[in-house]
């Protein structure tokens, strides 16, 4: 029996596909929903450490390192709050004589942290679609722009391996503009590329075809964070999981409709000039439903990531996608 009245702390970034959650629009049968919007730089680390939320957003990547050794405070739902497509994060230094993926093996590459989804991706498309050595790449992990970062799990890599922390009070855009480093992955461009440095640019520069071939080939939309939600919470009320699940997917579908309203009104609603011809292109490549949550839509994807996982040295043992997910939303 639920308890209709039992108040659940959720945190997650304030996504146009989460909002209505947040704002309270959407409600959970028997919850009284106490929601934060926290970006995921904050509520990453407080995942995998103090577990401060009952439902938070959550790395795929830490995800997959501590269910394989059964570390997690938390179960997952398939609810995919943020997917990316990535060939358009591999910066490079002009004069780094980097012309081919392939070129980066030897080089000095730069990511805020080895273990971070962003990277996991990167690392997997350039070895699966480029035939990359990733072993062969020299990782120098610490924060892209300004402050400071580190690695929110202890890695276990084997000795080929290269991956050291910059030193304190360095950063990754000035290593790479004074050629300590020749490349960056990232999720987001350095400084100097968002400042029109000629000095850095992407390895794919025409990155936006090369990620529209990639979901063509594969079928792919790169995902990102999940939600999870404490388990010793799961174990008293296993209902709560496909509540949310239903919560979260009628805040997406919400968000999805008043996008297509926005994109096919007769007056730009939103600040982006060619705001209509990109929604038209996404749905003519990846159909209306392009932003799918559910395990049976996307486990092709979920079994590539836990192999990818625990080729790169991530995960500790092998992992099925059953083992990811509360047992009563598998299907």
């Amino acid at each position: 029996m639920s308890d209709p009245n039992r108040h659940l702390s959720l945190a997650c970034w304030d996504y146009d596909r989460a909002q209505a959650l947040l704002d309270g629009r959407i409600e959970v049968p028997g919850c009284n929903l106490e929601c934060q919007a926290m970006p995921p730089s904050t509520l990453f680390p407080l995942a995998v450490g103090e577990a401060r939320f009952d439902v938070t957003e959550m790395s795929l990547s830490s995800y997959l390192m501590q269910v394989s050794t059964e570390t997690c405070a938390y179960t997952a739902i398939p609810v995919f709050l943020s997917r990316a497509f990535r060939h358009g994060g591999i910066f490079i230094r002009a004069d780094a004589g980097i012309r081919e993926p392939t070129d980066l093996e030897g080089h000095a590459v730069g990511v805020p942290e080895y273990q971070m989804t962003a990277a996991l991706w990167m690392r997997g498309i350039l070895s699966d679609e480029y035939g990359v050595d990733i072993s062969r790449l020299i990782y120098r992990t610490g924060v892209l722009d300004s402050g400071a970062r580190t690695e929110r799990l202890p890695l276990d890599l084997p000795p080929e391996f290269d991956v050291q922390p910059i030193s304190e009070g360095s950063n990754l855009n000035d290593l790479l503009l004074g050629g300590e480093i020749d490349a960056i992955l990232a999720p987001k461009p350095p400084r100097a590329h968002l400042e029109g440095d000629p000095r850095v640019r992407r390895l794919f520069e025409d990155y936006e075809e090369q990620e529209r071939a990639y979901y063509r080939n594969t079928g792919f939309f790169p995902i990102m964070h999940l939600v999870g939600i404490r388990t010793s919470l799961l174990e008293e009320h296993p209902w709560l999981a496909e509540r949310l699940l239903n919560a979260f997917t009628a805040a997406r579908d919400l968000a999805m409709k008043r996008l297509e309203e926005v994109c096919l009104g007769s007056a730009n609603r939103l600040s982006l000039p060619w705001l209509h011809a990109d929604f038209e292109e996404t749905r003519a490549l990846m159909g209306p439903n392009y932003w799918p949550y559910g395990v049976p839509a996307n486990r092709a994807e979920l079994e590539w990531l836990c192999k990818q996982s625990f080729a790169q040295h991530l995960a500790a043992r092998p992992l099925a996608v059953e083992e990811l997910f509360h047992p009563s939303v598998l299907d």
